[in-house]
């Protein structure tokens, strides 16, 4: 379960993304221009220590992008290049914002999702006491079983951001659709897949092989 806050952040998400997006070469949009939410799904990082939100973002006329994000209270090592940026939040204070796919935590969190079919988090609020769940804007679902043995994924060996962003890692390999819907190419793995306001039919939104 994702435990959320009610909090503001300054910048917003949504700012740092106007910024970082059109230097990816996977944005099919125009610089300058605000994106928009299409909806999010997060992951639980079992540690409780590193937020895992994945954001589904557009411009206003442009196609849907695929960008998991994690959330630090301290810098990652050796990730400089895949900072998104920083915010400070209202509750948790100064937070680094990092594209997920460089990010251990994430990858482990995401072959999981994956490979047990669990899909994502619960997202709530705690409320005097009592737990508010917050309703989903994007369901996803693994395609594998409960009963799968994951294994344990460590470093994050290798990058390679393009339009199906790969990550390596000693014992699995990764892969993230960044414009889900878009091409029919397939990746080999089990999937992980997606439906939000907007994309009725569910789409492929990342892949897992393992080493």
């Amino acid at each position: 379960m994702a435990l959320l806050h009610r909090a503001t952040l300054h910048p917003t998400k949504l700012d740092l993304l106007t910024t970082w997006l059109p230097d990816r070469q996977w944005f099919a949009g125009p610089a300058g221009v605000e994106v928009v939410s299409r909806g999010s799904y997060r992951f639980d990082d079992p540690a409780g220590e590193v937020g895992i939100e994945t954001m589904l973002v557009g411009t206003a006329d442009g196609p849907v992008h695929h960008v998991p994000l994690t959330y630090r209270a301290a810098p990652l090592d050796g990730a400089d290049g895949w900072l998104v940026g920083t915010t400070e939040h209202s509750v948790l204070g100064t937070r680094w914002v990092y594209d997920g796919c460089v990010d251990p935590v994430y990858a482990a969190a995401l072959a999981h999702a994956i490979l047990t079919g669990s899909g994502q988090a619960e997202e709530y609020f705690e409320v005097d006491g009592r737990r508010e769940v917050r309703e989903p804007s994007v369901t996803v679902v693994g395609d594998g079983t409960a009963d799968a043995q994951v294994p344990i994924v460590g470093a994050v060996r290798r990058v390679v951001d393009e339009d199906r962003t790969l990550i390596a890692t000693d014992t699995v390999e990764l892969v993230v659709v960044r414009r889900p819907g878009a091409g029919s190419a397939v990746a080999a793995g089990a999937t992980l897949s997606g439906r939000w306001d907007g994309q009725q039919a569910t789409v492929p939104l990342a892949y897992v092989s393992t080493r």
